[in-house]
């Protein structure tokens, strides 16, 4: 019987077969910003070909943050895709509108399991999940690679347009 060592993953042993990324902990990532900020968006590391369209696999760590939205986005041609890989997670919500303001009177929240993907659809409100544990969470985003750079509106919420979320 033949027998094969099992080794280290490493880029120089596995590149003939593909790519890989640390999705948890990415700390050779690129990072739009300070990897320790409260929030930290590592983007675009790995890219799949579904023939034409390239989705990027990316990874965005939230700090443990008061649940108060306090920023919203939305994508006009694309979905976004997303899974908290390390705990449970809360996601909001907004339906999709003509405008860009975010219908806060329309905000809806739920509690996503660890391991749940989500789809959203273009155009819905929705921003960055909160941990539910006092520890940082990380949530796989997939979305068109470079999305967040051409397909992304983002605005800050005025104090009084502010939406705290609570259990």
């Amino acid at each position: 019987m033949k027998t094969v060592k099992i080794q280290k993953l490493s880029r120089e042993n596995f590149h003939k077969f593909g790519s890989y990324a640390m999705l948890i902990d990415p700390l050779d990532a690129n990072a739009t910003g300070p990897k320790d900020a409260p929030i930290a968006f590592f983007r675009d590391m790995v890219q799949q070909d579904l023939g034409g369209a390239v989705p990027s696999f990316s990874t965005c760590r939230m700090q443990y943050r008061p649940m108060i939205v306090t920023d919203a986005e939305y994508h006009n041609y694309t979905s976004e895709v997303s899974m908290p890989l390390d705990q449970d997670a809360v996601v909001w919500c907004a339906p999709a509108g003509a405008g860009n303001e975010c219908p806060v009177d329309e905000i809806e929240a739920f509690l996503v399991p660890k391991g749940c993907i989500l789809m959203l659809r273009p155009g819905v409100w929705h921003h960055a999940a909160y941990a539910v544990e006092n520890r940082p969470l990380n949530v796989m985003i997939v979305l068109p690679e470079r999305a967040y750079a051409t397909d992304c509106y983002c605005t800050s919420l005025e104090e009084g347009k502010q939406v705290a979320l609570e259990f």
